[in-house]
């Protein structure tokens, strides 16, 4: 009887594998459709405000405050799609650069496009990203990167000496 407990148990554990890994497609197939649905929709509203300028140029209408609605409107979508697109990237195990928007492996440090850092708090290339943290992307106070900036740009160059002279 043990190994037959030991069969049944392993087959429980594979079931419950599978389950899961099912619910995950279902997840993911999800979102695949909602951010399609977006897509779809941020392309019907480009299209209607097209229309819309056509329509205020050729009558002399101002559209002005319409625009400005609809680009709200476009903003908004724009911003929910995003957010389907960071939850597809989670759950295919990857992270998003903040600063390019490449999809890079879970485990990543730095990005593999455009080599910032990769943490939560990443906002451009080139900026700061914590207190402390320099434009390298690492979170040394003192980086050396940025010291050897500093001292290049406080160090007179040969043109400014022969001027000097």
């Amino acid at each position: 009887m043990g190994i037959f407990e030991d069969v049944v148990i392993t087959a429980r554990s594979a079931v419950n594998l599978v389950g899961k890994k099912a619910e995950q497609i279902v997840d993911v197939s999800k979102l695949r459709l909602t951010a399609a649905d977006l897509n779809n929709e941020i392309a019907e509203r480009y299209e209607a405000l097209g229309k819309m300028v056509y329509r205020a140029r050729k009558t002399g209408e101002g559209s002005d405050a319409l625009v400005d609605g609809c680009v709200e409107v476009l903003d908004r979508l724009y911003e929910q799609l995003d957010e389907i697109n960071d939850q597809l990237a989670t759950a295919h195990n990857r992270i998003k650069c903040k600063a390019c928007g490449y999809e890079n492996l879970q485990d990543a440090v730095f990005c593999s496009k455009c080599g910032v850092k990769l943490t939560a708090s990443v906002e451009k290339e080139g900026d700061k990203q914590e207190d402390g943290a320099c434009s390298c992307g690492c979170a040394e106070s003192e980086c050396a990167q940025e010291e050897n900036a500093q001292e290049a740009e406080q160090q007179p160059s040969e043109d400014d000496e022969k001027k000097a002279e």
